[in-house]
């Protein structure tokens, strides 16, 4: 089969998601091509995955709407993907251009024609701003729903908005962590806490991109709580972005105790020498970050948004009474406390009990690694898309 994977300008899981079933596609036989920037392919290498059988051709996809280059972007995908079996797009603007590549635009607004390809968007990642932004990507939005012959979606709520929006055919995306190496032995945890000056502090970790959907000043207002205790946590930011310098400035400004570590290489062993996790964000689809910590068995605090919910055992439990707070719902096979986005008073409360409760921070740890022995592996997100595939191009052909 010959597969057409299309992205733009990506950071992060997305990228390494997409690399992960390049390699895994072409390792089961299929002839793969990776269309996006070449900022994507200095990132992630498409062209060394699967032992070198995945193929890269770049297509200029900018992060934002570009009329001119987008119509030269379309152009070039069309003369990419004319002999491709299906088309999988990553992300809602690569996503809507290869509905205008892979398809013939017949009169009418937003009515598509048959002939190309058929065509599978993954949406990774919902709008959290308003203004002109929204009203753009609401459009995009349509055009996918519309154009599409499979939307797969990593979270609840976006499959519930490509249906209501029309979409021929919705699913739930596996976008699973890449496999784990081995665990970092103790000496590591020693180690790093001694290169960070812990000393007998609590540690507390969030690894994110600093961007506006990570809710790092809602973590920082946090932070400020934390102050006051004895002895006061040190939170540790690994991750660089676009917020950097006013996150820094802040920091120093109110003196807070939190420390950006840049991007980092040694994820597993920071998760290992920490007390708690942290996901502050306003909202995740299936973030890889909290599989990590999952796999790592440490606690964790995050965020009620998206598909973090179902990722960490809460969706298949009742929820907490009203009012009740950050509570361990049910049985210890949830394994996080969740809080409300944009709460720094409620992120405080769950962090605290769990510094300040020893039995319900091993209680977490060991949820969290029992959930993650249920969470799917890289096989099992190419096994769904083979199907996908398999169940897309005998109806073409």
């Amino acid at each position: 089969m010959r597969v057409a994977l299309v992205l733009g300008t990506v950071a992060g899981g997305v990228g390494k998601h997409v690399r992960s079933i390049a390699g895994r596609l072409a390792g089961r036989g299929a002839q793969v091509v990776v269309c996006g920037p070449a900022s994507a392919e200095e990132l992630f290498g498409f062209a060394g995955a699967g032992d070198g059988r995945v193929r890269f051709a770049e297509v200029d996809l900018a992060d934002r709407p570009r009329p001119a280059r987008d119509a030269r972007a379309v152009a070039r995908l069309r003369g990419l993907l004319r002999g491709a079996d299906v088309v999988h797009a990553h992300g809602l603007r690569a996503g809507a251009l290869a509905v205008a590549a892979c398809a013939r635009i017949a009169p009418g607004p937003l009515r598509f024609a048959g002939g190309g390809p058929p065509l599978v968007v993954t949406l990774h990642n919902a709008l959290i701003a308003g203004g002109r932004t929204a009203v753009v990507h609401a459009g995009l939005e349509r055009v996918v729903a519309r154009g599409a012959a499979r939307v797969l979606a990593v979270s609840p709520d976006l499959e519930r908005r490509m249906r209501d929006l029309g979409a021929r055919s919705v699913g739930h995306a596996i976008i699973p962590a890449p496999a784990p190496q081995a665990p970092p032995g103790p000496a590591v945890r020693a180690d790093l806490r001694a290169e960070l000056g812990v000393g007998e502090r609590p540690l507390v970790l969030t690894v994110a991109r600093l961007a506006e959907q990570k809710g790092l000043p809602t973590l920082l207002d946090a932070s400020r709580a934390w102050t006051g205790r004895t002895p006061p946590p040190l939170v540790a930011i690994v991750g660089d972005g676009p917020l950097e310098e006013e996150l820094r400035a802040r920091i120093e400004a109110e003196d807070l105790p939190v420390r950006l570590l840049g991007r980092r290489s040694d994820i597993a062993g920071l998760l290992a020498a920490s007390d708690v996790a942290v996901v502050p964000s306003v909202w995740e689809g299936q973030p890889l970050v909290v599989q990590e910590i999952l796999r790592a068995g440490r606690p964790l605090v995050a965020t009620r948004v998206g598909g973090i919910p179902g990722m960490v055992g809460a969706d298949e439990r009742p929820a907490a009474a009203a009012g009740a707070g950050p509570l361990l719902q049910g049985p210890e096979s949830e394994a996080a406390l969740l809080v409300p986005p944009g709460d720094p008073d409620a992120l405080d409360r769950a962090v605290s009990r769990v510094l300040d409760d020893p039995a319900l921070a091993t209680r977490l740890a060991s949820a969290a690694a029992r959930r993650s022995a249920l969470l799917p592996g890289e096989d099992d997100a190419v096994d769904q898309l083979a199907d996908v595939y398999r169940e897309l191009v005998p109806a073409r052909r």
